[in-house]
């Protein structure tokens, strides 16, 4: 499975939180650093529909999401963070990105994120 991948998490200012332990993240981390680019999917907490997107600032673009930045976005407020990947460059996370949005398929994102939680076996801090 893709390194650095977390879900069912909550941005929550300077972190991302989750209920389970094994899903955190501090995005001041020394991994996730300016030169990482993510592939982010997010879930509106308002109807349940995912968004996909990538950046190279994920605090920054989740912020700008749920401040209602976004023409999309905005209209279905608040969003939490389920899923993101870490990657090296801003054309992989493009690549990425255009990979997950032609699956247009609820369960099949669902199950990635399912299966990313089974996979996680260390925990963050």
């Amino acid at each position: 499975m893709v390194e650095g991948a977390r879900l069912e998490s909550v941005y929550t200012g300077n972190c991302i939180k989750g209920s389970n332990p094994f899903v955190s993240a501090n995005i001041s981390d020394p991994k996730m650093t300016k030169e990482n680019f993510f592939v982010y999917i997010l879930q509106s907490m308002k109807d349940f529909s995912f968004y996909i997107g990538q950046t190279h600032d994920l605090d920054k673009r989740i912020s700008q999401h749920n401040d209602g930045l976004g023409t999309y976005t905005s209209k279905k407020m608040p969003w939490r963070l389920v899923y993101f990947e870490m990657l090296s460059s801003r054309e992989e996370s493009i690549l990425r990105e255009s990979a997950l949005k032609k699956w247009k398929n609820k369960e099949r994102y669902k199950s990635l994120i399912k299966r990313r939680l089974q996979d996680e076996s260390y925990p963050v801090s």
